[in-house]
């Protein structure tokens, strides 16, 4: 960016309405931040601010540190375009790996120092006469911030306020940028089992996860069969954590996919891929590029829910079968054997859970908990899946009572309350999940903008999650449409940046209808959707997502601009005019012989002029009844 217009301030100092004011307010520490402030620094503008509840960066690679936790994506496509990573260990590194890369980004670019944690943004409140947001920002005790707000609420009904918030401050800002995410705050105790208070050994998710708890020589209860809980449960019956015996309850089957091998083999990828992609970054590029296409192709593939995709989707569904079959012990060929279409749930790419289910210390289960016991649980009667009512299936639903000593719950995150637990109140005085609420559900132009909250931008938003690519690629779409859109107003030639309410609406609608016709909406119960409404998926490819955050489609916005933007506006396109006019004079003097052809040209190039003349003249004048115009 060139010269910066604005820069953090402290305003009225000396008064007690004295507040801090920033340009870029930022919401989060996450990916989406540390990309949106590598390119903010990028462009030549620093004066931005990151305020995170934790106490370290990197959001989900922060909070998530189960054993076993890894990138179920290619790292080299798991990673920045505009900042690549050619040292990865593996093709799926742990972690601690990913951790360190997202710092290293904060350090390349410098920005480190802008991040301030212990801070959590609990509330946003436009300011219509100040065109502003006010900020309440809550300064927590160290190590608050790792709590689930139920957690949270807990503490400070047994030790105080002062135990979990130190004190409130009131910022403003000109620009605020959610980055939030989406796997925030873990899911609780499922309120489908009775008798939680009743048991006496430790109980935490996999999100949280509690390294004082010895596990070695412990009966341990995993709940949920989700991506996290397929890293972690095969790690549980192995050095260093030894424990008895694990038995995992699952609700219904997931699709497991085989991990994607890396080219030549772990061993040989591990050793020769760090030297040749720095050699060749070529070929880094090329293969990130394959990640992607194969990405792509899966979604062309899978999530269209035409008569080509149910008859593929159902070739990949009998060779997935076969896999579990020839992998997994044949007591779990029923309830493994998932009813619905692959993709319609996020799918497992797994290198070790079915393997692990062959290890005797290891029992999975799809019988409901129906009592917890101070050291011990109880499963069925009944069963969960398959269907109760099957009675030609062998799978067990006898009552039973198993040994527990610790609970995991591997459940997953309230992933359908999006932005939970901040609240923003708009120009109009309501409250975002209000409006949401009225609506029929969370939503956001391209998931990242909604009308009524001018100058915020929610970066991996409502309906940005795919099923087959990258988060990282969808976010990085995000913040460059974002940086578009924020650089006119940091050049001072645009103050308000709002979306138009009847592009909201519409691209939501167009979202939603379809969104039915895809294999999300194709009848299985996933975290993708509530009550009819999916405010997960995206419904298109990310080559469509890409190109929209690419050309941003600016009749869709309301622009208040200044007097300055205007201006600048009106030139470019006088400019632009002009530049035209000159073209068809060019081909006019080379053509001049034809009397038919000069014909022509004259009159467009008569039209041209006009036109040119006319932008002038309303760059001159400035007339405001004809634009939104500042002074």
């Amino acid at each position: 960016m060139s010269r910066p217009l604005d820069s953090i301030r402290v305003v009225d100092g000396f008064h007690e309405t004295a507040y801090t004011y920033y340009p870029i307010l930022i919401v989060g520490a996450g990916e989406s931040a540390i990309a949106l402030g590598a390119r903010l620094k990028e462009q030549g503008f620093d004066q931005f601010r990151i305020f995170e509840r934790q106490a370290g960066l990197g959001g989900t690679w922060w909070s998530n540190r189960y054993p076993g936790v890894a990138c179920d994506v290619p790292a080299t496509f798991y990673s920045f375009s505009f900042s690549p990573n050619y040292k990865w260990t593996s093709l799926h590194p742990e972690g601690p790996e990913i951790y360190k890369y997202l710092c290293d980004i904060c350090e390349k670019y410098q920005f480190v120092d802008k991040i301030q944690f212990h801070t959590d943004v609990s509330e946003l409140k436009w300011l219509n006469q100040e065109q502003l947001w006010e900020a309440t920002l809550t300064h927590m005790a160290p190590g608050t911030g790792e709590l689930t707000k139920k957690e949270r609420d807990q503490r400070i009904a047994q030790s105080g306020e002062k135990s979990v918030y130190l004190r409130q401050e009131i910022v403003r800002a000109r620009i605020v940028c959610s980055c939030a995410g989406g796997l925030v705050e873990p899911n609780a105790w499922p309120s489908s089992i009775p008798g939680r208070d009743t048991f006496e050994g430790p109980v935490f998710h996999s999100a949280r996860w509690d390294y004082g708890v010895e596990l070695a020589d412990k009966d341990v209860i995993v709940i949920g069969t989700g991506c996290s809980a397929a890293q972690f449960v095969p790690r549980l019956t192995k050095e260093p954590y030894n424990a008895r015996s694990v038995t995992q309850v699952m609700r219904s089957p997931p699709w497991v996919v085989p991990k994607p091998e890396p080219p030549f083999g772990p061993e040989k990828y591990a050793k020769y891929s760090s030297a040749v992609f720095n050699t060749v970054p070529l070929v880094a590029s090329l293969f990130r590029f394959l990640c992607f296409a194969r990405g792509e192709a899966d979604f062309y593939t899978l999530i269209d829910d035409n008569s080509w995709n149910h008859r593929t989707r159902k070739k990949l569904e009998t060779r997935m079968v076969t896999r579990m079959k020839k992998t997994v012990p044949e007591k779990y060929h029923e309830m493994l054997t998932p009813n619905y279409s692959i993709g319609c749930k996020r799918r497992i790419f797994d290198a070790a859970w079915f393997k692990s289910l062959n290890d005797p210390k290891i029992e999975l289960t799809t019988q409901p908990i129906t009592k917890v016991s101070p050291h011990s649980i109880t499963i069925g009667p009944g069963r969960v899946y398959p269907d109760p009512s099957d009675k030609d299936s062998k799978v067990p639903t006898d009552e039973q009572t198993i040994p527990a000593d610790v609970v995991v719950l591997g459940n997953g995150f309230e992933v359908t309350k999006w932005l939970h637990p901040l609240k923003i109140r708009g120009k109009h005085g309501e409250y975002m999940q209000d409006v949401w609420d009225a609506r029929g559900g969370p939503q956001a132009y391209l998931g990242l903008a909604m009308d009524g909250f001018p100058n915020l931008f929610i970066i991996f938003g409502p309906n940005t999650a795919t099923g087959h690519s990258s988060v990282i690629l969808a976010s990085e779409n995000m913040v460059e449409y974002t940086i578009k859109v924020i650089k006119k107003i940091l050049h001072g030639d645009v103050v308000l940046a709002e979306i138009k309410k009847e592009s909201e609406i519409t691209w939501t609608k167009r979202v939603q209808e379809k969104l039915k016709g895809t294999v999300f909406n194709s009848g299985c119960q996933s975290w993708y959707q509530v009550d009819g409404w999916n405010s997960t998926g995206y419904p298109y490819s990310q080559i469509d997502f890409t190109f929209r955050c690419m050309f941003p489609k600016w009749s869709d916005w309301d622009l208040q601009y200044t007097r300055r933007g205007l201006m600048k506006m009106q030139a470019r396109r006088a400019l632009n005019l002009l530049l035209l006019t000159f073209v068809v004079f060019g081909v006019y003097t080379l053509q001049q012989q034809s009397s038919s052809f000069s014909h022509v040209v004259q009159k467009y190039l008569k039209q041209g002029l006009l036109g040119l003349a006319s932008i002038v003249d309303r760059a001159i004048t400035m007339l405001p009844d004809k634009s939104h115009v500042v002074t």
